[in-house]
């Protein structure tokens, strides 16, 4: 799926979306990319002589590519206009540093559902190898 579909499905924009694409959707797990570039407006100032995607924007990523997925779970059985609003995010662990040029692959899981509560596994990796993993939670509601 490609950026019209994303944002068709998502309510971030430019500078805050952060999910360029839609590889592949499983039933219960998608893998999405980011491409990480030197343009990004966080690179500015974290760090200018060491430019390194911040921690808390790849979790951010992992829970965006989340609700994609969330959202793609939900048309399936309704329509209508939903939010998402995070509670959670456990178990963070941070592994190589991001930076410009990568490709950052988010891959997400759908562990458990309990009506509008979901729990995901989410891991982001460049070149196969982990650079952040963590546990989000997340409630999603219809807009009123």
């Amino acid at each position: 799926m490609n950026i019209v579909d994303i944002l068709s499905r998502l309510p971030h924009r430019y500078p805050f979306l952060l999910v360029d694409r839609v590889l592949k959707i499983d039933g219960v797990k998608l893998k999405a990319l980011k491409n990480v570039t030197f343009n990004e407006q966080f690179f500015q100032g974290h760090f200018p002589d060491n430019p390194v995607m911040p921690g808390v924007l790849i979790v951010e990523a992992l829970a965006q590519a989340g609700g994609f997925l969330a959202f793609t779970k939900i048309d399936e059985d309704n329509e209508g206009d939903y939010l998402v609003y995070f509670m959670a995010i456990e178990n963070a662990k941070f592994r190589k540093p991001v930076v410009p040029g990568d490709n950052l692959i988010l891959e997400i899981e759908l562990l458990k559902r309990k009506r509008n509560v979901w729990r995901m596994k989410g891991i982001a990796s460049v070149e196969g190898e982990t650079a952040c993993e963590a546990e989000l939670m997340a409630m999603i509601r219809e807009k009123e």
